[in-house]
């Protein structure tokens, strides 16, 4: 096995259980996931901040707007590790409620930087954002 699929084995289905408790409104899987030491930088698709006590803060915020997931989706585009660093390029297609909103689907495109601590992947920086219909399209079709 690659240090690559090592990478995504442990990445990857962590990052799929603790998002779908996030849209069902428990954020405590994903600020798990997360370093706590700094630096550790969020630009959400809403919300960009930096330091631990602000994002655990957004992902508390967003635990409490967020309901009744019927579906998410990791579509990993790209990755790679090199020593004690990893990155995880995707599409993230979800189905949730917002607030007291029906549900209504939602794509990102993603981007999440790794830092290996104590033999354990940490997110440190998350860039997330429901760019353009036409690339969205495009990379669907890729």
């Amino acid at each position: 096995m690659t240090d690559l699929d090592e990478f995504l084995d442990a990445v990857v289905p962590r990052l799929v259980e603790a998002d779908t408790a996030l849209h069902n409104g428990d954020p405590a899987p994903r600020q798990a996931m997360w370093s706590h030491e700094d630096p550790v930088t969020l630009f959400g698709a809403a919300i960009t901040t930096r330091g631990w006590s602000a994002i655990s803060a957004v992902f508390d915020r967003l635990g409490a707007n967020f309901s009744d997931c019927t579906a998410y989706d990791c579509e990993v585009l790209a990755a790679g590790t090199s020593g004690d660093l990893g990155y995880l390029v995707a599409i993230e297609r979800v189905t949730l409620s917002m607030g007291d909103g029906p549900p209504q689907a939602i794509t990102l495109r993603v981007t999440t930087v790794f830092r290996r601590e104590s033999g354990e992947w940490k997110a440190v920086h998350r860039h997330g954002d429901p760019g353009p219909a036409e690339d969205l399209v495009w990379l669907a079709g890729s």
